[in-house]
């Protein structure tokens, strides 16, 4: 375990130690980046502070399907599911844009006997993709479905070497501000201009024979 640690993406290094400790508190938590609003849970009963931010707990009704991680480039999916919604969830989950949105999992430990997180580690980070309500008399459940940001990949850019795409990424960079200008330009590369080395002159010579004659000498 102590060899795969530092390989493994997004674990803390105050929690290696905890990875092989014979007893250890876990938690799960999720936070989902809406427009409006970021929504952050946890698995236990009461507020948590994790890096500065409070995750409400919601105990059992938070519940996590698992989550696969492979050696292979692939995006593996997920699905959260949050049961037991009052109204003010449920009308954030109508009214919210929320395909593509980023949603994290996190794997975190406490310290024994404490409400003190020692460190979390990312589980899983994607997009969320679909979003399902079952409403009942016993309560809405909420249940969104995931995919790995692997996704991206094999999505187009629809993003061009132009200036205006790269207006869109950053207002003040200008460095394809010249590219339509370049398209019927011609440039003149590895051969003489026509004018280059042209000329006239003129001279007169004398010696055996008469005027003077023109010669082609080649050497050999």
């Amino acid at each position: 375990m102590s060899d795969f640690v530092p390989n493994r993406g997004g674990i803390d290094t105050s929690i290696q130690n905890y990875l092989e400790a014979d007893h250890q508190v876990l938690f799960l938590a999720v936070e989902a980046e809406f427009d409006t609003e970021t929504i952050r849970l946890w698995s236990g009963d009461y507020d948590l502070s994790i890096d500065g931010a409070t995750y409400t707990g919601v105990g059992t009704l938070l519940s996590i399907s698992n989550i696969e991680d492979t050696l292979e480039l692939k995006s593996s999916g997920l699905s959260v599911a949050l049961a037991g919604m009052d109204t003010t969830v449920l009308d954030l989950a109508l009214t919210e844009n929320y395909q593509n949105r980023f949603i994290t999992v996190y794997l975190g430990y406490l310290q024994g006997g404490t409400d003190t997180t020692v460190g979390t580690m990312t589980l899983f980070k994607g997009r969320m993709q679909s979003m399902v309500i079952n409403d009942d008399p016993n309560g809405s459940t909420i249940t969104v479905d995931a995919e790995n940001r692997l996704i991206d990949l094999q999505r187009p850019s629809n993003l061009r070497y132009t200036k205006e795409s790269q207006q869109f990424i950053d207002s003040t960079d200008t460095c394809f501000n010249r590219v339509q200008s370049l398209q019927d330009k011609e440039i003149v590369w590895g051969r003489s201009s026509s004018n280059t080395g042209s000329g006239t002159g003129t001279g007169t010579g004398s010696g055996r024979g008469g005027g003077g004659t023109r010669r082609n000498v080649q050497q050999k």
